[in-house]
């Protein structure tokens, strides 16, 4: 089976006030963060969407496929479309958003393994009843994917497919937290001290 790796890092980062995806979380930007949390060993391919030239270079030096995109403003669609023409043939797609820098790259291998022996259905990770990011979808699902338009992303085709979709359980619900503004990336470095902390007393 050849899975394919999407990574969308075009977003305009308006809530941010600017691209947060050159932002830092300990010490790191987050984009740098993404790259390195995917199991490049596992892809027959990776593509990196991205309005950004250090991005783009960034997935360049780690031998994925820089895919730009010239209008992140016209809504994640647009990044799907051309994420999904960069990788054609595959059998499957994930699609990883660039903001959640607690994302391990052992839970994508985890979630990977869950999805080959369950490789009919859309899986995506989530905590509890909580669904999150990423999710990855057999091909049969890809027509939708690419009917999508403006801002609509693969949760209106989960939507539209709600018996398809099984949930791969995450044992920290902070690797599915994704930051939209600064306020949220102080929050969540707060959070993940918070939680390492009482890991250390326990």
């Amino acid at each position: 089976m050849k899975l394919g790796c999407i990574l969308m890092a075009a977003g305009a980062g308006q809530r941010f006030g600017g691209n947060k995806l050159l932002a830092a979380y300990d010490g790191l930007p987050l984009y740098v963060r993404a790259l390195r949390c995917i199991p490049a060993e596992e892809f027959a391919g990776v593509a990196v969407v991205a309005h950004d030239e250090a991005i783009l270079s960034a997935a360049r030096a780690h031998g994925f496929v820089p895919v730009y995109n010239p209008a992140p403003e016209d809504g994640v669609s647009r990044t799907i479309a051309l994420g999904m023409r960069a990788l054609p043939e595959m059998d499957a797609l994930l699609f990883l958003v660039a903001d959640q820098p607690l994302l391990r790259r052992e839970s994508i291998s985890a979630f990977l393994a869950f999805f080959r022996a369950h490789s009919g259905n859309i899986v995506a990770m989530g905590h509890g009843v909580q669904r999150g990011n990423p999710a990855i979808f057999p091909k049969q699902f890809f027509p939708g994917l690419r009917a999508l338009t403006g801002d609509a992303g693969g949760s209106a085709v989960i939507r539209a497919h709600k018996e398809a979709l099984l949930l791969f359980e995450i044992p920290d619900p902070l690797e599915l937290a994704d930051v939209d503004t600064v306020e949220a990336l102080r929050l969540l470095s707060d959070a993940r001290k918070k939680a390492d902390e009482t890991e250390e007393m326990a």
